[in-house]
């Protein structure tokens, strides 16, 4: 087992390495991103309200982190689409990586997941989620990731937010 990496109680790897906005490991030291903590709950409003937030504010890797938590305490009826939910993020991050291939397979089978959701809970606009991911991918196939907007890395969730 590597001793100098970071584990939890139980021995499971973790990183508590600072992390960069779109989630690369920095050096241990360096000053980096707020880090959606390990243990994050929220309900389903307040974690969507939460991954738009951060979508919104050019930090991906972020949401995906908030949504992935959402995807592994939600029910077993919506966990595929927060799962989704959750890669699209993961797709968008890949995007600001430069990871073509990635951001494409990720956006892809984000698309299929939450296109599985009508009507979605939360208010969670999945059809028009869906059809962006599938054209941001596409666009990224024919075009590249210099064809990729700022705009495109942040679609409403078209969650009912109060």
């Amino acid at each position: 087992m590597d001793r100098d990496r970071d584990r939890d109680e139980a021995g499971r790897a973790r990183s508590a390495r600072p992390r960069d906005a779109y989630g690369r490991p920095l050096p241990r030291g360096a000053r980096g991103e707020e880090r959606v903590p390990d243990d994050y709950t929220a309900p389903p409003e307040e974690a969507l309200a939460e991954a738009q937030r951060l979508l919104d504010t050019d930090r991906p890797f972020h949401a995906h982190e908030v949504l992935e938590a959402a995807w592994k305490a939600a029910p077993d009826p919506e966990r595929e689409l927060w799962k989704g939910l959750a890669q699209m993020a993961v797709g968008f991050t890949h995007v600001r990586r430069g990871n073509a291939q990635g951001a494409q397979s990720l956006l892809r089978r984000a698309a299929d997941r939450i296109a599985a959701y009508d009507p979605a809970p939360y208010g969670i606009a999945t059809m028009p989620l869906a059809a962006h991911a599938r054209q941001v991918a596409d666009r990224i196939e024919r075009d590249g990731l210099d064809a990729v907007t700022d705009q495109d890395l942040a679609p409403s969730l078209g969650a009912i937010v109060s």
